[in-house]
């Protein structure tokens, strides 16, 4: 059986994975917000479950 991966952790993995292979501004931003537009949606989408998530 396999455990459903939380969202604001998948949100976050999804967003790791892309700064480390983008190539258009997120691989060595200093912020989130530094970052390509696609890394700043991922970065808002895990803003957003980190939000409303578990905590």
């Amino acid at each position: 059986m396999r455990v459903a991966e939380d969202a604001m952790l998948r949100a976050y993995r999804l967003w790791h994975e892309h700064t480390r292979k983008c190539t258009d501004g997120c691989k060595g931003a200093g912020k989130a917000l530094d970052g390509c537009e696609t890394g700043r949606e991922l970065w808002a989408t895990y803003r957003r479950a980190y939000a409303g998530g578990s905590r």
